[in-house]
């Protein structure tokens, strides 16, 4: 893509109401736009980064036997009522009327929908473990929105529901989702914690909170050091087998949300030198609640002897958009952000330093094909800005990697190839920098 020809409105300077780094750059690197308080439009390069995400939890849940669908974003307060939820949500809730006067509300989470769904079209014991999720936008009208998509009242997630026979066959659907997260957190770049949680308004007894550490983090949290060097479960894992074991060694180490932390038991358990106690952000939330919406909502299945049951059901929550401020959060520095380039909106900025010089012009359409041409998708720099403007709105973007070019290096027969983490710059011939860039790029995804 050509900027020259791309939607990207940087800001220079720092907007007031941002009050933390990933709010501050995702405004200025032009990756969203305030419309209301927190509502926002997501521009072209946001929008990227979004998909990409998006594309990442996909490819978990389905490789966890995960199948999606996609629900509506306005619900029936009638659903509501037969769980009896929708009076005691709180004002969270948007509630609205349409021109017949009947009861709907914008949907903050969809356990009602999903159980309705599932009782109108299964009927037998035979077609459970069930599992369903989809990728929507939700609405809960926070008294305070703040920290930009943090904390918003509009946002786009993930939320997967379960169904079982029994709580064993629950907890086995939990597992699943559990080590989906964790794999799916990784592919992204982050480190995401499950820790202990309280379940909330969505009930039940069971539920742990994926948790980025961050100083600027909405959680108090404590856990174990140890956990930051554990392992993630491989993409070969075989979710129909015991996941028990993995489950264990994740949840054996003290990790908890201050809701639920118990300060004896972290002392005892911990060694000094591991406990960790600092901030988090939540990107995810998994709960195991029961028969807690299918016995109000008469969604049950019949067994070989007639006789029917209410099924177990479980809820596994991730906030796509919420995950790309806490990327930001846990990766930028003072020139900008640093994206993990799984979820990079381009792999490569392609920068020419001499607007108007022919040869400079014409080595960068010919490296902007080639780089195009081995897969990679290439944001070009072809503008009449100065070099150095150049340089700091690639920083401050992010892109993995920046390829520049320049009168000096083009007599030599080089270009410079720098890593946006870490800042290294190496002079390379062009097809070495295409061989370098490609390299890379198998090692990470193995392709």
């Amino acid at each position: 893509m050509r900027l020259s020809r791309y939607f990207l409105p940087t800001l220079k300077d720092n907007p007031a109401e941002a009050q933390i780094a990933s709010h501050r750059l995702m405004l200025r690197a032009g990756l969203i736009r305030q419309e209301a308080a927190g509502i926002y439009a997501w521009l072209p390069l946001g929008l990227r980064v979004l998909r990409n995400i998006e594309r990442i939890v996909r490819e978990e849940m389905d490789r966890a036997g995960a199948l999606e669908l996609l629900m509506p974003t306005l619900q029936l307060a009638d659903l509501w009522r037969e769980s009896g939820r929708y009076d005691a949500y709180g004002p969270e809730m948007l509630r609205i009327r349409d021109r017949h006067e009947r009861e709907l509300l914008y949907g903050p989470t969809n356990e009602e929908m999903i159980t309705e769904i599932f009782r109108a079209g299964v009927r037998s014991y035979r077609d459970l473990p069930l599992n369903l999720y989809h990728v929507q936008w939700k609405f809960r009208d926070e008294q305070r929105p703040r920290f930009g998509v943090m904390r918003g009242r509009e946002f786009l997630m993930k939320d997967g529901y379960s169904f079982d026979l029994d709580e064993a066959g629950a907890r086995r659907s939990y597992n699943r989702m559990f080590v989906a997260y964790l794999r799916a957190f990784s592919r992204m770049g982050l480190r995401a914690i499950p820790m202990r949680a309280e379940t909330g308004p969505i009930g039940g007894d069971l539920s742990h909170e994926f948790i980025v550490l961050a100083d600027t983090g909405e959680s108090d949290v404590y856990c174990d050091r140890a956990l930051l060097d554990l392992p993630v479960p491989a993409a070969d894992t075989d979710y129909a087998g015991d996941l028990e074991p993995a489950i264990r060694r994740w949840t054996a180490p003290y990790a908890a949300t201050s809701d639920v932390h118990d300060a004896a038991r972290f002392e005892s358990e911990v060694p000094a030198e591991r406990r960790l106690h600092t901030r988090g952000i939540e990107v995810g939330q998994i709960f195991y609640f029961g028969t807690k919406y299918s016995e109000p909502m008469r969604a049950a299945v019949t067994l070989p002897d007639g006789s029917s049951r209410p099924i177990h059901g479980g809820s596994y929550g991730i906030g796509v958009s919420r995950l790309v401020g806490a990327i930001i959060e846990a990766g930028h520095d003072e020139h900008g952000i640093v994206w993990p380039e799984p979820v990079a909106p381009f792999d490569v900025g392609l920068i020419g330093l001499k607007p108007g010089d022919a040869a400079v012009e014409a080595a960068c359409d010919a490296l902007y094909a080639k780089l195009e041409a081995s897969g990679m998708h290439v944001l070009y720099d072809d503008t009449d800005e100065r070099a150095g403007a150049k340089f700091a709105n690639m920083d401050l973007v992010g892109l993995p990697w920046q390829i520049a070019i320049g009168p000096r290096g083009l007599a030599a027969g080089q270009v410079e190839l720098k890593r946006r983490a870490g800042g290294e710059r190496v002079e390379l011939a062009p097809d070495d920098a295409i061989a370098r860039l490609v390299e890379a790029r198998t090692a990470r995804t193995g392709t």
